[in-house]
């Protein structure tokens, strides 16, 4: 293995917010491309509760620093106070910030200075097959995901292991996120059975034995937190009456197992999941780096006629149905037949792990995971042949 994969995300010219989970690689990044810059850490537990107990030090140290230079604040979100002092030197010294976190929930409290548009927002994702390049194995990432700091690691099973237990005790033990830490750990592996599913928040407060309302608040912490994501169901005035709920996603394959510590080889009845869920993840990363697209959702009508993914880039569309499968039957493509009523469609593929590319001749195509990936990495997602 090389020491060091090339990422995807380009740094902006000015400040910006650099967002993902714990592993992703952003404090590695950040070295990489910008070696030069004045580092604050609040990783540092020394530091922290310096600047916690008086935060003006931050700004004393911002004055020594010369107009124009980059800072980079790792974890910014623990201390959201800092972000004044961010705000008013970017303003006065011209100094230029990337400011780095794991979690956006201290962010998104009312009073917090998230800068007014001085600071874009980038994120950093798992690795993707472009990143990986040779080292990309479907299998392996399924089966362990493929965020760095696990993807790294002499044992990836306990790295994986490892990362979940650190989730909780550092993103939601340490910085009490919730009251009752027994009924988050009860919800994370009921929530990890719903990956890749239409969410049925009634379903998980039973399941982990608690109330509804406190599921509510758990499911805002993953997402806060950047384990997770939700994706809309789409709405249009097609003839079939579209659900309304949203399916859940965690942002790697390897979460889902490991809290359910189920790290074994990838089972049968895992395998779908886990595969849609994985399309998902690097649509989403694609989305991020290469503007893949303006917007995303999944579409089902009420009979449960499904598709999977609806890209919308511009008036045009392009409809994905994810297949673990070596081979596609009829049934698998019934979702995208209906979806052909929709105006502005000018594709619609099945993403699937056969080795073969196909055409259907009503022009539902068969794509196999490598072509796929090449016309993401070629942006020809939405051409037409």
């Amino acid at each position: 293995m090389s020491m060091l994969l090339p990422r995807l995300l380009r740094a902006p010219r000015g400040s910006f917010f650099l967002f993902g989970p714990r592993g992703t690689g952003k404090s590695t990044w950040l070295r990489t491309v910008m070696p030069r810059a004045h580092t604050i850490s609040l990783l540092d537990e020394a530091l922290y509760h310096e600047l916690l107990a008086e935060p003006g030090r931050f700004a004393d140290e911002l004055r020594a620093i010369a107009p124009g230079s980059w800072i980079v604040v790792d974890e910014v979100q623990r201390i959201p106070g800092l972000l004044n002092e961010v705000h008013r030197f970017i303003e006065d010294r011209r100094l230029k910030f990337a400011l780095c976190g794991s979690s956006a929930r201290k962010l998104k409290r009312d009073g917090t200075n998230l800068l007014a548009g001085r600071a874009v927002r980038r994120t950093m994702h798992p690795l993707v097959p472009e990143e990986l390049g040779d080292e990309f194995s479907l299998d392996e990432v399924l089966r362990f995901g493929s965020l760095p700091v696990v993807w790294r690691a002499d044992d990836r099973k306990d790295a994986l292991d490892a990362y979940a237990q650190m989730y909780i005790r550092e993103e939601i033990q340490a910085e009490a996120l919730v009251r009752s830490l027994a009924g988050f750990v009860r919800m994370l592996p009921i929530a990890a059975i719903f990956h890749a599913q239409v969410l049925n928040v009634a379903a998980v407060a039973r399941d982990a034995g608690v109330a509804r309302n406190t599921v509510v608040g758990y499911l805002e912490i993953l997402r806060d937190t950047l384990v997770t994501f939700e994706l809309s169901a789409f709405e249009s005035r097609l003839r079939v009456r579209e659900r309304r709920h949203p399916k859940l996603y965690w942002v790697d394959p390897g979460l889902p197992r490991a809290l359910r510590r189920q790290l074994g080889p990838v089972t049968a009845e895992e395998r779908g999941p886990l595969f849609e869920g994985w399309i998902a993840t690097v649509l989403r990363a694609y989305g991020d780096y290469r503007e893949l697209f303006d917007e995303w959702a999944y579409w089902a009508s009420g009979s449960g006629v499904e598709v999977d993914f609806l890209l919308r880039k511009g008036d045009r569309f392009v409809a994905i149905e994810a297949k673990s499968a070596t081979r596609v039957d009829a049934r698998d493509l019934r979702g995208l037949h209906a979806i052909g009523e929709l105006p502005g469609v000018v594709r619609r593929l099945v993403v699937y792990r056969g080795t073969r590319r196909q055409r259907m001749a009503d022009g539902i195509e068969l794509l196999p995971v490598r072509g796929w990936l090449d016309e993401l990495q070629q942006g020809s997602l939405y051409e037409t042949t």
